[in-house]
């Protein structure tokens, strides 16, 4: 008992040296937070150059810059469905000062394609900071097909299913899952072609070597305001802007119908709450500059700010669909 007595007695100044440091590295820990950002922050993009996703960043990167008074270096990653880029987020170090662009593939897709090749887990190493846009696509007939509406279209493919073919941007994208989903909902056989792109395949529905397509509605809304393609319905929930007078799917018979493509930021798991907020709000406030969503809404796409949690949320519902829809439809990776 003596020699317990004499050892509580020997730690005492040890736990009060310990609660002295810690009193003091509190204030310090709030404020090197509070002093965030003090560096450039780089975001790395995981698709070439002058895609969707870049010219959106490089439109935000003005008014990021602006907000968190720090300059924004942009680094393009592309390769490997995203995962080359945004396996280098996840294994940055997390303190806010690398983030990534990430898109619906990399996020929700490309783990039920081929987990194995996954150098990291979307839902574990990463933490949401925003969703930036959606893009919403368009189902499209050939003039030549004479498919002339959803309904049309169900009963030729029930009637004759090996005449009825949809061209899409390639395999596992997501007009290529948007073109699976609608073959479900609709409850009908129908070959799913893919191509190297969207453009190959506007450049088929339009000579008439397939009848119908998925495209993105960039590279398509002018062939149909000329006439030249068929408007069958867009895959948002709502009309878009860009294409009014087109309904969606899901008013066409299709009940539930809904798949965008979209991307947004992410970070490395373990960034602190705050400096998430710090960015969350630096991204939402430049989505509401007149400049930058005029720049966005030429691409086809609509801003779509959020919260972390709301985008959270947002993945794992597009994770649980998707995963459910590739299992059920046999989608396998090239």
């Amino acid at each position: 008992m003596f020699r317990s007595m004499r050892q509580r007695v020997a730690l005492r100044p040890v736990a009060l040296g310990l609660v002295v440091m810690f009193s003091l590295l509190s204030p310090l820990a709030a404020s090197i937070a509070n002093a965030y950002p003090d560096q450039p922050i780089k975001i790395i993009v995981s698709f070439p150059p002058g895609g969707s996703a870049d010219i959106v960043i490089r439109a935000l990167q003005p008014a990021l810059a602006e907000e968190l008074r720090q300059p924004i270096v942009i680094e393009n990653r592309a390769g490997a469905g995203g995962n080359i880029g945004i396996g280098a987020v996840a294994q940055a170090a997390p303190d806010g000062y690398t983030v990534g662009v990430a898109a619906a593939g990399v996020l929700t897709v490309n783990p039920h394609l081929n987990r194995a090749a996954m150098p990291f887990d979307p839902l574990k190493d990463l933490v949401p900071v925003t969703l930036l846009a959606e893009i919403p696509f368009v189902l499209v007939a050939s003039q030549k097909s004479e498919i002339s509406s959803v309904t049309d279209l169900i009963a030729r493919a029930k009637a004759q299913p090996q005449n009825l073919s949809i061209g899409h941007g390639g395999n596992g994208t997501a007009m290529h899952l948007t073109s699976a989903l609608f073959a479900q909902k609709a409850d009908i056989r129908v070959q799913l072609i893919a191509y190297r792109g969207t453009a190959p395949a506007t450049t088929d529905v339009l000579a008439g070597h397939i009848p119908l397509a998925v495209l993105d509605i960039p590279a398509s809304q002018q062939l149909i305001r000329e006439g030249k393609l068929r408007a069958l319905g867009v895959s948002a929930a709502k009309r878009v802007v860009f294409l009014p007078d087109v309904a969606p799917l899901a008013e066409l018979g299709l009940s539930g119908f809904e798949s965008v493509g979209w991307f947004g930021i992410v970070a490395p798991a373990g960034t602190p709450p705050d400096i998430v907020g710090k960015l969350n709000a630096a991204f939402v406030k430049a989505l509401s500059d007149p400049a930058a969503i005029e720049k966005i809404r030429v691409l086809g796409a609509e801003p779509a700010p959020t919260s972390p949690d709301a985008f959270a949320r947002f993945i794992q519902s597009e994770s649980t669909k998707w995963g459910k829809l590739i299992a059920e439809a046999g989608i396998k990776s090239e």
